[in-house]
């Protein structure tokens, strides 16, 4: 015989119904006299007459209580009335002032010997609703300071769920659609995450060489560049639980409840075990201890950070448990934190090179329609340096531009324009300026692009431009090389480059200005990252003071080193910026037709400056191929470039 479920007795009806009594009760007080009969007011009077009455209450609405005298009741009744209820008769009177003259004149024919009061008819409604409605109110406020001090978890618990995991559960029933096809490059960190998802699904073909299942992967990169994507792909692929939070979910204020919620969390991995626990952000609960700028003596973040460390490799087992997580400042986390047994590997999801950008522009065009003049090869040659997010940016933005101008599909030119979109802002046609202050623009310009069109190992030069875009009012674009690491030589002549802008104002006008404060904030930290941290100075040779503790509030070396520092870098800065107005001068005529034709056209291209100047004698690959094209100068090659801070010029990518 089949088992029937009994439904489970329920306190809320019972509270109801006793409730529900008590209200009765308080709003019928005399519901326990069945001696009450309601007459006419001609009735009544003859009662009174007869002098049946033994008391009259006049109420403020007009309402009047009789109270009969039990010897006479049965004349009103029909019956004697037994017992201790007083039979009473209910009327309504028409005017006070005649009841009041009538009973007057009863009292002196001596029919009326009773007493006659007034009183006021009770509000019960009311005096409940004054009585009960603060209680509401207060119950109301304390249950809305609890949820929101609980975190919003009002479902189950309420306030008693603030110790509990807010961990988001993917099982097979609300998977993610998302899987490995989904993510394009990183054809590294995929295959470790792979390996993840294999782990779990056939443990036995790595246990039986006497292998131990990995408990711990730290997915570390720059922003944008897909950790989180690479996570919810392996929820997409596994067929175990998959367990998302992020960092800060462990972060409360009240004491205690960040441990707790990492207990729990662990307590219900284990019960779906084997599965995988996805931490976003570890950063905000796993830096390191003993250096948070907090000055309390029980730091809560620790807490949570020591309840951690022994969840994930304690005294206890987590067997089937794997902890996947994701930072892009791994430099700060904890160090018993990156130990092996916890997070047994590190994998680096870095910027995409040229391929993997191919790959990452073949996701992120399938949804839009395309012109046949679209071309992934160039799209991926124009973006360096740019993140998977940033791509997803930049096809998103020319599909808008694209419908903004009405168009069937989205074209080559609606991806050019969606770069510069992105790289230097809105362009701002409509900015005024006066004819000297786009002069001095133009000299600037220019100077960035004579110089670097003379230097071997400068950025190759795609366009130069006046028109004020974002903050800036004037750009130079180029093409940074992929360099995975760079000389000494290299970084000067990027450095004399970027000092190109202020060199010509001071050659060419007699005075400089604001326009080049980009330009010296970059070189200034380049400059200082060459002698302090790569050790490229001549006085302080293969010396690196780079320091790792960003709360240590000592330098590593000497204030004598420290100053030693600043002379080598005013002395590296100024050698190139002589340099720099070496090149113009002696390439003044050519720097001045430059100047002229940037102000007529405001836009000016490689091959206006190569008919200027000549072939570039160190013209690389990607030169020719931008350079040498007869296209429109519409299609022009645009490329990342820097933003001015100040509002007024940018130059190539540093």
């Amino acid at each position: 015989m089949a088992n029937i479920k009994k439904p489970k007795f329920n306190f809320t009806w019972f509270y109801l119904a006793v409730g529900g009594m008590l209200l009765f009760f308080f709003m019928t007080g005399n519901g326990n006299n069945d001696a009450v009969m309601e007459k006419e007011y001609s009735e009544l009077t003859d009662y009174i007459s007869k002098g049946y009455v033994e008391e009259i209450v006049v109420f403020d609405n007009n309402e009047i209580e009789v109270y009969l005298l039990k010897d006479s009741a049965r004349h009103v009744f029909g019956k004697p009335v037994e017992g201790k209820a007083r039979p009473m008769v209910i009327s309504d009177i028409g005017s006070r002032d005649n009841f009041e003259k009538f009973i007057f004149e009863q009292k002196d024919n001596g029919n009326f010997k009773g007493k006659l009061r007034y009183d006021k008819r009770p509000d019960y409604l009311g005096g409940l609703f004054w009585n009960i409605f603060p209680i509401i109110v207060l119950i109301g406020v304390w249950m809305f300071i609890m949820r929101r001090m609980s975190g919003g978890g009002g479902g189950g618990g309420g306030v008693f769920n603030v110790g509990k995991s807010q961990a988001k559960l993917f099982d097979k029933s609300n998977t993610p659609t998302i899987t490995f096809k989904d993510v394009a490059g990183q054809e590294g960190a995929k295959q470790e995450v792979k390996e993840i998802v294999d782990f779990l699904k056939s443990p036995q073909k790595y246990t039986e060489l006497g292998g131990k299942i990995p408990k711990g992967a730290l997915l570390v990169g720059p922003p944008g560049t897909g950790k989180t994507l690479l996570a919810k792909a392996v929820a997409g692929e596994a067929n175990v639980p998959f367990f998302s939070m992020s960092g800060s979910d462990f972060v409360e204020m009240f004491v205690g409840v960040g441990a707790s919620r990492v207990r729990d969390l662990f307590r219900q991995a284990k019960e779906k075990a084997p599965c995988i626990i996805f931490i976003d952000e570890i950063d905000a609960v796993g830096r390191a201890r003993g250096k948070n700028p907090s000055m309390g003596g029980n730091d809560e973040r620790e807490n949570t950070l020591n309840q951690l460390l022994t969840e994930m490799d304690g005294f206890g087992t987590n067997s089937g448990i794997i902890v996947i997580a994701a930072t892009n400042r791994a430099d700060i986390l904890d160090k018993a934190l990156l130990r092996a047994g916890r997070f047994d590997r590190q994998i680096h999801v870095d910027l995409p090179d040229l391929n993997e950008r191919k790959e990452v522009f073949g996701v992120h065009l399938r949804p839009l329609k395309l012109d046949p003049s679209v071309d992934i090869d160039t799209l991926s040659r124009q973006t360096p340096g740019f993140s998977g997010a940033d791509i997803a940016n930049v096809c998103n933005e020319a599909a808008l531009i694209a419908a903004r101008n009405n168009k069937k599909a989205v074209d080559k030119q609606d991806f050019l324009d969606a770069i510069d979109r992105i790289i230097g802002g809105l362009e701002k046609k409509t900015k005024v300026m006066t004819q000297k202050e786009k002069e001095s623009i133009a000299i600037h310009e220019a100077g960035h692009a004579t110089i670097s069109w003379f230097l071997e190992h400068a950025n190759p030069l795609i366009k130069v431009t006046i028109v004020p875009r974002g903050r800036a009012l004037g750009a130079a674009w180029y093409m940074p090389e992929e360099r995975q690491i760079t000389t000494k030589e290299q970084m000067l002549d990027e450095m004399c480059a970027t000092l190109g802008g202020r060199a010509a104002e001071e050659t060419f006008i007699g005075h400089i200005s604001t326009g080049a404060m980009n330009d010296l904030e970059r070189v200034t930290k380049q400059a200082y990252g060459m002698i302090a941290y790569a050790g490229m100075s001549d006085k302080l040779s293969n010396l690196c003071y780079y320091n790792n503790n960003e709360y240590q509030f000592s330098r590593p070396y000497s204030e004598r080193t420290a100053e030693l520092i600043d002379t080598e870098v005013h002395s590296m800065i100024n050698g190139q910026y002589e340099r720099a107005k070496a090149i113009l001068r002696e390439h003044k005529d050519g720097h001045a037709e430059l100047a002229r034709i940037l102000l007529e056209r405001e836009v000016i291209f490689a091959e206006d400056v190569e008919k200027i100047f000549g072939k570039r004698p160190w013209a690389s690959r990607s030169e020719e191929i931008f350079a040498g094209r007869e296209e429109k100068r519409e299609n022009d090659d645009n490329v990342k470039t820097g933003t001015e801070e100040d509002g007024t010029v940018t130059t190539g990518n540093e």
